[in-house]
């Protein structure tokens, strides 16, 4: 990699912090892009395997543009370790087959702005698996309290809009999955990254997933609709956000705490909420007293894990 300590760059706070909030933007505005994807590509959303094979395109391509990445900052082709090769496809079981398949399927019935929301679950479930399964941290009451006022925030933003609490398993219940599969992940990520190059980890994960669902999407039926350069711009750009933001998640995971990195996901449904009522006209609610109040307990769920989480644990430790 170009930067020579990257445990020291990756760890300082404005790093965890810019780094962070670029993924959740380029998440965020998933949410749009994948359903005006749908439209360019003709893709009946009713189909599971059409809707598979779109997301195999999107992060096998994903998956390319991560080694290409790592094959030129490290000027070597890079591949996994014989060793590690269950790592990588445990990885990309949870973190694009079974994640992305459930995201897919919730999204085509569901409203953008509401999944987005529910998406947001994924926070509490990031932190509570780094805790009380992979064990990497410690839970305190500080975690909680930061979760809460984050996903708090995230509800209260779509107050007025289109988010109601109706729920279907294939719609709702499907997103939802969508975030535990992803809070699965992020532990993996954070462990297995102590045994393989990071860039290597997602790169090939992301391949193999997308090879996966796209040889089970055509095997099943599913079918592409004629594209234009429109169509190709927005695949390209789905893959490059997928590839940017979770590489350097993967970064970020690696030399921090989960609960430090993944709370910040709480900004990805607010990112999420505002771009599809921007692109796809979801909501006329946009800048108001809830959006306001909401992007404070947001930004406070941050603070307060970021400034408190781990210290209180020291403290903790020490006494």
């Amino acid at each position: 990699m170009l930067i020579k300590e990257p445990e020291k760059f990756f760890s300082k706070n404005y790093i965890v912090c810019i780094g962070a909030i670029i993924c959740c933007i380029l998440w965020g505005s998933a949410f749009p892009c994948v359903k005006i994807g749908y439209r360019l590509f003709e893709i009946d959303t009713e189909s599971v395997p059409s809707l598979m094979l779109f997301a195999g395109m999107r992060f096998s391509l994903a998956g390319v543009l991560v080694i290409i990445f790592g094959c030129i900052t490290q000027h070597r082709f890079i591949y996994p370790k014989p060793s590690n090769i269950w790592r990588v496809g445990l990885v990309s079981v949870f973190q694009t087959i079974a994640q992305y398949t459930f995201f897919y399927i919730g999204l085509a019935h569901t409203a953008g702005v509401k999944a987005s929301v529910l998406n947001g679950l994924g926070v509490f479930f990031t932190i509570l698996s780094a805790c009380f399964i992979f064990r990497t941290e410690k839970f305190n009451l500080v975690k909680l309290a930061g979760c809460i006022l984050g996903f708090g925030g995230v509800i209260l933003i779509n107050i007025g809009g289109d988010f109601t609490f109706s729920f279907s398993m294939l719609g709702e219940g499907f997103v939802i999955l969508s975030g535990l599969s992803s809070a699965v992940a992020a532990g993996f990520v954070k462990v297995f990254s102590k045994r393989e190059d990071t860039a290597v980890l997602c790169g090939y994960q992301f391949f193999f997933g997308g090879i996966v669902l796209a040889v089970i999407g055509l095997a099943a039926g599913g079918k592409i609709g004629y594209t234009g350069v429109g169509g190709i711009f927005m695949l390209l750009y789905l893959a490059f956000l997928s590839a940017c933001a979770f590489t350097l998640q993967g970064f970020l995971l690696k030399y921090n705490p989960v609960s430090k990195v993944a709370v910040f996901k709480s900004t990805n449904p607010v990112f999420g909420a505002v771009f599809s009522a921007i692109i796809l006209g979801e909501s006329k609610q946009l800048l108001s007293v809830f959006t306001l109040i909401a992007l404070i307990l947001v930004c406070l769920g941050i603070f307060i894990i970021n400034k408190f989480g781990e210290k209180r644990l020291k403290i903790e430790k020490t006494g």
